[in-house]
């Protein structure tokens, strides 16, 4: 079916043309990571393409790569369920690509190769924890330069013992990385920064200049974990140096000391808004808030997940006055454990999209404040009719646009 085969080639990561409704909240004060899509099992069988992605090569020539076995339902990590979203036990939408609906990346590429005055970045990833071994992320993680691996001895002194990569605050100790439950956060460091060589995919920041610090808050089967566990993620991510902070996750339950240590941070957080109901619906957050997503702080970007397109997948929340913008979230291809790849959908994908474009923009331009990154990210997007009322800036994420974005 021709109308599968639509390569949308601007930007890091293309997706194939399905809806992915699965979502995973807390009523109370659990956060929990956003929705995690589909593997190779949930793609149509009728599309014959299934088993293949777009992917750009390091001289910016996109190919077709075949990737068999490296996918895995993604799902089934979080559902150990015999079965669960097995081949046959799915539905299949088809959604119609529009041109130009793409973050716009491969110019904005060019224009920063062309800087020589960049800055360096630290993004953390508060999420699961991350496989720093994965080929595509072991040269675009944060290294704590005041510690000697392995040698047992908290040699900066931060209280933290052997803390190489960051530190594991679901479980207290430097294991950040313990296999399948950490797929989440390994495919949101992926889009963030993942290497430009010859390996599965392309990251949207350079991981010259911009480093993954792994703050594991998340875990288990289910992706989730406690506010003061990603309460004392943010000390530490502020503590040692990192400048924007990835939060792809949520909850219904409001915690006061969370927002309290988000709104006196000096970081800029990019976070997921959410992906409705569980039926996979998605509601207004002005009315029905989902934090951290709707603190309405200067520091916080809230993202919701768009479509091909150009229109809003039908289970992320959405709010004129709560949500900023859109990024690409459907099928998004990254890394996941065990040097593989595979296809996640959700805000939880469509955050790390705007977070990496943040620490482009970030690094590109060393005059801007973290709180002028965000205005032009928003000021830049690029206005749609199909979101137009949904979101604060109505538009979708604009990489180049940003890049080039005069504020006068």
């Amino acid at each position: 079916m021709t109308k599968y085969r639509v390569p949308i080639v601007s930007i890091t990561l293309v997706f194939l043309l399905t809806l992915a409704p699965f979502s995973v909240y807390a009523a109370d004060e659990t956060l929990s990571t956003f929705a995690i899509g589909p593997g190779l099992v949930n793609l149509s069988p009728a599309d014959e393409y299934a088993t293949y992605q777009w992917g750009l090569k390091n001289d910016g020539e996109f190919k077709l790569v075949e990737l068999k076995e490296k996918f895995r339902s993604v799902a089934n990590i979080y559902n150990k369920k015999e079965n669960a979203h097995g081949p046959g036990n799915y539905e299949s939408t088809v959604t119609n690509a529009i041109t130009g609906i793409d973050i716009n990346i491969k110019p904005a590429w060019d224009l920063y190769a062309q800087s020589e005055n960049k800055r360096s970045v630290i993004v953390a990833v508060i999420d699961t924890g991350i496989d720093y071994n994965h080929p595509d992320l072991q040269n675009s993680m944060w290294t704590n330069p005041g510690e000697v691996p392995g040698d047992g001895i908290d040699n900066d002194g931060n209280g933290y013992v052997d803390d190489i990569y960051g530190w594991n605050f679901y479980e207290n100790n430097n294991q950040i990385f313990k296999g399948e439950e950490d797929s989440h956060g390994t495919h949101a460091a992926g889009t963030i920064a993942a290497s430009r060589g010859n390996f599965g995919i392309t990251g949207i920041a350079d991981n010259q200049y911009v480093k993954i610090m792994s703050l594991k808050a998340l875990g288990g089967s289910n992706g989730t974990g406690s506010p003061a566990a990603v309460i004392e993620a943010v000390r530490y991510a502020e503590a040692n140096g990192a400048s924007i902070c990835n939060l792809s996750m949520g909850t219904l339950g409001h915690n006061e000391e969370l927002a309290q240590i988000i709104q006196n941070s000096k970081m800029l957080f990019v976070v997921a808004c959410g992906n409705g109901t569980a039926a996979g619906i998605g509601f207004n957050t002005d009315r029905y808030p989902v934090y951290p997503a709707s603190y309405p702080y200067d520091n916080v970007i809230s993202v919701a997940n768009l479509l091909f397109n150009g229109t809003l997948s039908k289970d992320s929340n959405f709010g004129p006055v709560s949500v900023d913008i859109a990024a690409p979230g459907c099928y998004i291809l990254s890394t996941i454990p065990d040097n593989g790849y595979g296809f996640m959908s959700g805000t939880s994908m469509a955050a790390p999209m705007v977070t990496g474009v943040a620490a482009m923009l970030y690094s590109y331009q060393p005059d801007l404040s973290l709180l002028q990154v965000k205005q032009i990210l928003l000021d830049s997007s690029r206005k749609l009719d199909g979101l137009n009322g949904w979101l604060v800036s109505n538009g979708m994420l604009d990489a180049y646009a940003a890049l080039t974005w005069n504020q006068n």
